[in-house]
């Protein structure tokens, strides 16, 4: 008997409400996605204000619940389990969307389910691409996180081998978009401005590349301030700043070390699965350049579409329905947020 599985998303400025149904032979199909953001209100200051991202999270959860439950053709009944995202993500944020999901829980006496975000953005690749190998490799590129992750079970095993040191690669786009003048989130529009520019044109540096960094590990703190100095010389010198060039090199940067640390780390390991998840795993040149190394090292590559890579509800109840059916205990309603919950905890 199939079970229908909900899922909340509210870790950061993204409300998120996912419906899938979890098939007897263990498929798992997306039947809504429904996704409200607030990142207008966030753009003005150039970065997610938690308190604001509370207050549209607080607004938005039920209507996108609505929404979602039209598209499906379902109604609250017919839900069998709920995962929420636990997290990690911003204390508020998370707070609003475990209380949401404590009360549908109570409301309909189903299990509730508190999972890990970082993981539903690898599990939101079993909804467009099937069951995932194990192992496989997932490199997750995020706003606030760069990871290579090691995953044996979705559900129950997931091993981190590589972490961000400081800045995410996110946060540099980020904040290399602030210094081009260019809008948030700096994503978008730096590969927008990248695909009219010369990524030759500047030599940026390929942060912990060196012999004596660690091997998986990333940092991007120091090609953000590369490209900050450059720009600032430019301008001193009065010059006017190429910003498809900057931007071309610069996303260049980002995505060879991507690419080459993770290719690295799979060939190392004889894992033949690459998935790459994530906000930042919608950029053209870090998929582009994924496939060709991918190919040329035989490793399959898969890539969720643009829609999945993004914060949404979906993720989390693919998510949630992998750990039903590896018969994971539920969490119960005595659940709480953890803003710093580790990768390897997939379900609390």
């Amino acid at each position: 008997m199939s079970r229908v599985v909900l899922g909340i998303e509210s870790s950061c400025d993204e409300t998120g409400i996912g419906l899938v149904r979890l098939h007897d032979d263990g498929r798992v199909e997306l039947l809504a996605d429904e996704v409200a953001s607030s990142v207008e209100q966030h753009a003005r200051f150039g970065g997610v204000v938690p308190e604001v991202a509370s207050r549209a999270h607080l607004e938005a959860l039920v209507p996108t619940a609505d929404r979602a439950f039209e598209s499906a053709g379902l109604k609250l009944s017919d839900v069998d389990a709920i995962a929420v995202t636990a997290g990690p993500g911003l204390a508020g944020a998370l707070l609003v969307g475990v209380s949401a999901a404590k009360a549908y829980a109570a409301a309909l006496e189903v299990p509730l389910y508190g999972v890990n975000h970082l993981a539903g953005h690898i599990a939101v690749d079993t909804l467009q691409h099937g069951p995932l190998p194990s192992p496989c490799l997932a490199l997750l590129v995020s706003g606030g996180h760069t990871q290579l992750l090691r995953v044996d079970d979705i559900a129950t095993a997931i091993t981190e081998i590589g972490s961000t040191v400081d800045d995410a690669a996110g946060e540099a786009y980020d904040k290399v978009a602030r210094v081009l003048g260019l809008p948030y989130p700096g994503g978008p529009p730096i590969d927008r401005a990248a695909a009219q520019g010369d990524p030759k044109v500047i030599a940026f540096p390929r942060g912990m590349t060196g012999p004596r960094d660690a091997k998986f590990d990333f940092s991007f703190s120091g090609l953000k301030t590369a490209v900050a100095r450059w720009v600032e010389n430019a301008e001193r010198r009065g010059e006017e700043v190429p910003v498809n060039d900057v931007a071309a090199s610069f996303q260049e940067a980002v995505a060879d070390v991507l690419t080459a640390k993770a290719v690295r780390a799979a060939t190392e390991s004889g894992i033949g699965t690459l998935v790459i998840s994530g906000g930042v795993a919608a950029n053209s040149r870090l998929s582009a350049l994924a496939r060709e190394r991918c190919e040329a090292a035989g490793i399959e590559l898969r890539v969720p579409r643009p829609r999945l890579c993004t914060d949404n509800g979906a993720m989390i109840a693919a998510l949630g329905a992998h750990v039903v059916a590896a018969g994971v205990a539920e969490s119960g309603l005595d659940i709480s947020a953890n803003p710093a919950l580790p990768v390897d905890v997939v379900s609390l």
